[in-house]
């Protein structure tokens, strides 16, 4: 009996409990169960109040999903990559009367704030009708702002078609596919996001080769007519034939769930989303300029932002392959701070095309690192059922950084620097690279003492159900279980490790039962401890 394992003592245990519990009592009515000790009481509950978790397919028709939110991000945020080419046209050619500088760095980051800023109001959308209208609006709107900006004689014309009209497309398009691809793969996650992710690399490639190209040879006009009819067809065609599995992941849609700002890892999410945002709009919108300022023509330029983008689609599926090899917050972490880094070691001192192209495709593959893991990250911090949740939040806190971003590198931008105008702008992006970083290094310290909370629970719960199990055994109801290896001690024999109880579990704020040592999961000294630790998270 003492080479048995614990697992064959508790089979045989609960067969002996089913039969007893079968059996009627001295009155007639089925035995009652023996009570049980406070700390079974609450494993119990806590494994019993744990809905069952869906299972994704990991494949099947979830590539089809994959690519489709691939084509739609082609051609969201691949069209919008290509402003860089009409800010850098509207920077040295006068189309707008008594329009500033500044004024057209707002047109682009415009754009992208208007896309996020109604997240919570087309996750609400998508709960009620689904994504597919969802999609097909947003295909609509797009349209119609290019149609109607290649028709633009004012600056608050141009403002209010490719700025907030072309936003609010890109957000119902954006918004309403971005978690679609999460709900298809569980191991591939990161990898199945990053393929659809470099769908915008794709398109940002191949829409500032061909926007510096149609505005040479057909006009301001024409170009934006041609884009909105190509990107209506690839548009609708994909929002068709995406589909969700909402019902099977149980996803809560709600547009706020404010529990979640009261999650320190939470926050420190999202200023990790915002610092990075802030340097990759700078990056991202600046480049074909920063040709110009060095001495490089506008059509070396559009090669500069078409490098930039070939190196945002070749290098987002990689990011996400390391992110499934060795951990989606490890790998957003190592980035992002490799990111920063290359930025001030190698952007400030180019003044070489080739020296800017290679800078182009290196920062272009590390640059959306937000963009990339975001969604798989964010699984892995609150979970698949709250994602569309933490996602509408992350969404409209990310309005602010893409909306000041490059305003902000145009103001810092000193042209009597000459070919080293934007060495303040430089520095600021690669900075807000670091210290983002740094906030999701406390955010994976975190994480790792999370997934040691959540072993130990698991633990202490199944410790509890075992030891009720054993206690009601009438040959082995002096033996105990310890909570550390899983293993039961006959009397009479050495234990492997101390027999302990179980902590017993407690109410969080947020309403889930954890284990009373979560109470130390903030503790500075064991966050910095966790830094330096390597675990796959």
């Amino acid at each position: 009996m003492a080479n048995h394992s614990s697992r064959e003592i508790a089979t045989e245990v609960i067969s002996h409990q089913a039969a007893a519990e079968s059996l009627p009592s001295k009155n007639g009515s089925p035995a009652e169960k023996v009570p049980e000790n406070d700390i079974s009481q609450q494993s119990e509950e806590w494994v019993d109040e744990k809905p069952p978790e869906d299972v994704p397919p990991d494949g099947g028709y979830g590539w089809v999903c994959v690519a489709c939110s691939a084509w739609i991000n082609g051609n969201t945020w691949g069209v919008n990559s290509s402003y860089a080419i009409f800010l850098s046209y509207y920077l040295s050619n006068d189309i707008f009367p008594d329009a500033s500088d500044i004024t057209y760095a707002f047109t682009g980051g415009l754009s992208m704030s208007c896309c996020l800023l109604i997240a919570p109001l087309v996750t609400h959308m998508v709960h009620l009708f689904g994504n597919r209208l969802i999609l097909n609006i947003g295909a609509v709107l797009q349209t119609i702002s290019f149609i109607s900006a290649s028709f633009a004689k004012q600056q608050w014309q141009l403002f209010l078609s490719q700025g907030v009209c072309f936003g609010f497309g890109m957000g119902f398009l954006f918004i309403g596919s971005v978690g679609v691809t999460s709900q298809w793969f569980l191991r591939k996650r990161s990898i199945a996001t990053s393929i659809a992710a470099a769908g915008s690399g794709v398109g940002g490639l191949t829409y500032s080769l061909a926007t510096g190209s149609m505005i040479s040879r057909f006009g301001l006009g024409w170009t934006f007519r041609i884009l909105g009819i190509i990107t209506f067809v690839v548009n609708i065609i994909a929002a068709n034939l995406i589909r969700d599995r909402n019902k099977a992941t149980r996803s809560q849609y709600k547009a706020f769930h404010f529990p979640l700002l009261k999650r320190p890892e939470f926050l420190l999410l999202q200023a990790w989303g915002f610092l990075s945002l802030l340097g990759y709009v700078v990056i991202l919108f600046s480049l074909p300029n920063f040709a110009l300022s060095i001495g490089l023509t506008a059509h070396q330029g559009s090669i500069v932002g078409a490098v930039l983008n070939l190196g945002q689609g070749l290098g987002r599926p990689i990011v996400g392959l390391l992110s499934d090899r060795y951990g989606r917050l490890n790998m957003a972490t190592i980035i992002s701070l490799f990111c920063g880094v290359f930025c001030v070691a190698v952007w400030t001192p180019t003044q070489s095309m080739g020296l800017l192209c290679f800078f182009a495709i290196i920062v272009g593959a590390v640059a959306g690192t937000f963009w990339t893991t975001v969604v798989p990250v964010c699984a892995e911090v609150i979970g698949l059922q709250m994602l569309p949740s933490g996602l509408s939040i992350i969404w409209v806190l990310m309005v602010p950084p893409t909306t000041v971003s490059e305003p902000i590198a145009v103001i810092l931008k000193d042209d009597s620097k000459g070919n080293r105008a934007y060495l303040y702008a430089q520095i600021f992006a690669g900075l807000a690279y670091i210290v983002g970083a740094l906030c999701l290094s406390v955010v994976r310290s975190w994480k790792i003492g999370d997934n040691f909370v959540a072993a130990e629970r698991k633990a202490a719960a199944e410790a509890a159900n075992a030891a009720k199990a054993v206690k009601i055994n009438p040959i082995s109801h002096h033996a105990t279980v310890t909570s550390t290896d899983d293993r039961t001690c006959i009397p009479g024999e050495k234990p492997h490790q101390s027999s302990q109880p179980a902590l017993p579990p407690r109410e969080s704020s947020s309403g889930t039962i954890t284990p009373a040592s979560n109470t130390s999961a903030w503790n500075p000294t064991v966050l910095l401890c966790r830094m330096v630790t390597w675990e796959h998270v």
